[in-house]
């Protein structure tokens, strides 16, 4: 029989299950009652929430260093898609606009007016794009850093928000250095002189211990996209960390398996929803009753932020030049819209090993509850887990093709770039 510690481990951990329900009288109350209903009900406000938090990004920086370049890229889009932030040499942004991500609206990119006018202080600055809209800033330049760079920075620290500096082109810096030293060339030395020269601008321009990312647009997973997107993701709001990580283009691996990871945290929240709320006899999947919307949501929702849904595909090859059937020979899984008939078929294939899963119920805090349905429960749950993990290894599976056949594009493991702990 599996133990208790190995349950944990899959993702129905005790600390998660009172992160939710420590400061909830009505929901402990509901769960010592046995009315798992209620309990559902709860738990479904909660996974709303986390599913729909909102997350404002704002970008900015000088003219031509491409900031627009930059909404697009961590959007899954190229500049020509119809749904792009304009790109060019000269300032397109008049006015701040909205980018909603095109898979995850309540992920929205801001692009920005550019800075850089000697006569726009950042107060002003800030004020005009209301600086309050934003959960942080993304700061970019093509160049060196300037004094209106540090002193928006200095601005926006005194707002209490968080900004990260990105010196971006990194590609073009690379190639104009190989090409003017052949025999000498080294990119490690390249970066390190270009992140200590962008370090000394600012500080002299009085901001204190900058950090700066470096980075290529058309190359997003090189360089120092993984510190970024772990800085990112590590002091966001912690409530708007899922959100923001879920949406995360998939161009490093590291990526892949934090979204698992954040993922997998949730199933156990939506197995109870859907064995609490009407649910009803799993055709063909004896002893099973569920609803099986909130299952096609997540299941859904798994393939969107780990691009496997057709849309992703269909622009990955795209934007990689391969034709779509190599792409869709890496997916091992599912290939089409999740259905009613595609999810009672891999609850079928669950239940044979559920019922030692179930036993176990009894003894986790809060999901006592789930007594009267355990069955069910213990099946949703291996279902949500085995059919994660068979995503997960089709998006990796997926980001390994694409690295392997076309090592040039933006698309890459970066394996030898982990982000640090």
């Amino acid at each position: 029989m599996a133990s208790k510690s190995n349950i944990f481990r899959s993702g129905l951990s005790q600390s998660n299950i009172l992160e939710f329900s420590k400061d909830t009288k009505a929901l402990k109350k509901a769960s010592e009652a046995g009315d798992l209903p209620a309990v559902a009900a709860k738990l479904q406000a909660t996974l709303h929430s986390l599913e729909n938090v909102r997350v404002d990004i704002g970008v900015t920086g000088g003219t031509g260093a491409g900031k627009s370049t930059f909404v697009n890229a961590i959007r899954g889009l190229g500049d020509e898609d119809p749904n792009s932030a304009r790109t060019g040499v000269v300032e397109t942004t008049v006015e701040p606009t909205p980018y909603p991500h095109p898979k995850f609206p309540n992920v929205i990119l801001w692009d920005l007016p550019g800075v850089g006018a000697p006569t726009l202080e950042a107060d002003e600055y800030l004020q005009r794009v209301l600086v309050d809209r934003y959960d942080f800033f993304i700061i970019i330049t093509s160049e060196s850093f300037t004094a209106s760079h540090a002193q928006l920075a200095r601005g926006i620290l005194q707002q209490g928000k968080c900004f990260y500096l990105i010196r971006s082109k990194m590609d073009v810096d690379v190639a104009a250095s190989r090409s003017r030293r052949p025999r000498t060339f080294s990119e490690e030395t390249v970066l390190s002189q270009i992140r200590d020269a962008c370090g000394r601008q600012l500080e002299a321009e009085g901001l204190e211990d900058p950090k700066v990312f470096l980075l290529s647009m058309f190359e997003l997973g090189k360089y120092d996209y993984h510190l970024l997107e772990e800085s990112m993701v590590k002091e966001v709001e912690s409530h708007k960390r899922h959100a923001l990580l879920v949406a995360l283009p998939n161009v490093l691996k590291p990526t892949i398996e934090k979204k698992a990871a954040s993922l997998q945290q949730h199933i156990w929240l939506v197995a109870t929803v859907a064995c609490g709320i009407n649910p009803s006899p799993v055709p063909g999947v004896q002893d099973v009753a569920c609803n099986l919307y909130p299952l096609i949501h997540s299941l859904e929702g798994y393939r969107r932020s780990l691009g496997l849904d057709e849309d992703s595909l269909v622009t990955l090859a795209e934007q990689t030049g391969q034709p779509l059937h190599r792409v869709l020979e890496a997916v091992q899984g599912p290939k089409t819209k999740v259905t009613k008939e595609l999810v009672a078929d891999l609850l079928g294939q669950a239940c044979s090993d559920a019922s030692v899963f179930s036993q176990e119920l009894l003894h986790v805090p809060v999901l006592g509850a789930l007594a009267t349905c355990s069955i069910s429960f213990a099946t949703v749950y291996q279902m949500l887990r085995l059919s994660l993990d068979v995503m997960v290894k089709d998006a990796q599976s997926v980001l390994m093709q694409t690295f392997l056949d076309n090592s040039s594009h933006r698309f890459s493991e970066n394996s030898n770039q982990q982000p640090q702990p």
